[in-house]
């Protein structure tokens, strides 16, 4: 593998001679992947800094996953699939696994800060790079507006615990949902924002933090949930079939996206190639065993039916089972900071996305401008910042979650897309990390991502149509021509 500021070769396997700036031409250019490596780190006006280990680079993955899924969006899934939402559960893990084997593999040789964007440039052409650039910012963006909505619920259960009063609903839930303006929302996004501002190394150390307490928090309600449990609330295990299991599981699935942001710190770790993908399936296991262990003791101590339009779901059993207020408070403090980590850790991942497409030159260069004293995008997190804070302030967190869900899925698909192209167009390069059986494995993460997206209902699909129509004007009308790989065909 090509080390960090070393030349690159003079030539890919490709049978077309490679250009100056990349390999063929208009929509399917293609940036080779030793220019992507040998650009890492490499931003306007200054360089991002590699101070990131194994363990940090797995909290980056578990602070941005866990506690979405169990948090705020159980309580919408569990009527969807009954106490089945276990399963739910499995079957989003499942899906993420294979994807998650992808990403590893792609993560040890193109380390870089783009993720499957940058895994697109350099497999199957700069447009649909671009496509999967724009699901990735949908996917990132969304997801932090649509947990920091959550985040005012359990702020809510908290202010409610300790001093005996709440939010008015006007000022802590958006539009549609009985408020005006959802100010926790922007709140968290806020503070996130000034985290890291400070720079990578100072936003890692906060998360470590954050992951700790949220961690002890689930273990936590385990614990005291455990004595609720009823066998009765098991009886009718799957009330809605496996249509049923399969639509909570896609609407699930939000909660999984986190195991890809250590992709987006390849630029700013310390051994990229050897760390990023042990750091990508440590936190998929661990975050997995957590969610299963926690649904099945949450629908085992309160029926089915009752999670209904509840977003603080934990909180509640907490309080039912044990008799008291202390508790759910202590679970209430536990969810605030979890979900203020994933808040930070997904909003880090959207900024250095947008940075390596900056620095490609599909986006607007004021996404790579690098400060020189903090290594960090500032202009960049403070944008990409702003728009999330307005986002979760005004849109309810039920059409988030699922445009979220669909984003992802399209961008996960388009990875195990790019681990076969590269498999067949490189088969001699140098990789930390291979996908088991390829290409079946990634066959078969293609397949599951694409039958998920289609479970999803109607709007969410209009939705996504209208985004990727939004986002090919954009590429055909800005960032086509501003490419750093166009001057070549000039």
């Amino acid at each position: 593998m090509l080390e960090h500021g070393a030349a690159p070769p003079a030539a890919d396997s490709d049978t077309r001679p490679p250009t100056p700036a990349g390999l063929g031409t208009g929509v399917l250019r293609r940036k080779p992947v030793e220019r992507l490596v040998a650009e890492g780190g490499q931003g306007e006006g200054g360089t991002l800094r590699r101070s990131m280990g194994v363990w940090q680079l797995t909290m980056i993955s578990i602070g941005a996953t866990l506690g979405t899924g169990i948090f705020v969006v159980l309580g919408q899934a569990v009527p969807d699939a009954g106490p089945a939402v276990i399963l739910s559960f499995v079957l989003a893990g499942i899906t993420a696994l294979f994807s998650a084997l992808s990403y590893a593999e792609l993560a040890g040789t193109i380390p870089v800060s783009g993720s499957s964007y940058s895994y697109a440039y350099a497999t199957l052409g700069e447009l649909i790079a671009w496509v999967c650039g724009w699901c990735l910012i949908l996917e990132y963006g969304v997801s932090v507006a649509a947990v920091a909505v959550g985040w005012g619920q359990y702020l809510n259960e908290l202010l409610n615990g300790v001093f005996g009063f709440t939010i008015p609903d006007a000022l802590s839930a958006p539009p549609g949902d009985g408020g005006i303006f959802n100010l926790p929302a922007l709140l968290v996004v806020m503070l996130a924002m000034v985290f890291l501002l400070g720079g990578a190394k100072e936003s890692a150390r906060a998360n470590t933090i954050m992951v700790a307490v949220k961690i002890v928090a689930l273990l936590l309600f385990c614990g005291v949930a455990l004595q609720g449990v009823r066998a009765g609330n098991y009886a009718n295990f799957m009330p809605l079939g496996m249509t049923g299991v399969s639509a909570a599981g896609a609407t699930l699935f939000f909660s999984y996206i986190g195991f890809d942001a250590a992709s987006t710190a390849g630029e700013e770790a310390k051994n990229p190639q050897r760390d990023l993908p042990r750091a990508i399936m440590l936190s998929l296991i661990i975050v997995t065993t957590l969610y299963c262990l926690v649904a099945a003791i949450a629908v085992g101590a309160m029926p089915w039916q009752k999670f209904k339009g509840s977003e603080a779901a934990l909180a509640g059993i907490m309080k039912d089972v044990s008799g008291q207020d202390f508790w759910a408070v202590l679970l209430a403090l536990g969810a605030v900071v979890a979900i203020a980590s994933v808040v930070l850790t997904v909003l880090y991942g959207q900024t250095r996305i947008l940075f390596a497409m900056s620095r490609d030159g599909l986006v607007p260069k004021v996404f790579s401008k690098v400060h020189a004293k903090s290594g960090a995008p500032r202009a960049n997190t403070v944008i990409v910042s702003l728009f999330c804070g307005v986002l979760a302030a005004a849109i309810p967190l039920g059409q988030l979650a699922d445009a979220t869900s669909i984003g992802t899925l399209f961008a996960f698909a388009l990875v195990n897309v790019a681990v076969v192209v590269l498999r067949y167009k490189r088969p001699d390069m140098p990789r930390s990390f291979r996908t088991p059986l390829s290409p079946l494995f990634p066959v078969i993460g293609f397949i599951l991502c694409i039958g998920m997206m289609v479970s999803l209902d109607v709007v969410t699909w209009i939705v996504f149509g209208v985004w990727m129509a939004v986002g090919l004007v954009v590429y055909f009308g800005y960032g086509k021509r501003r490419s750093r790989l166009a001057p070549a065909e000039k």
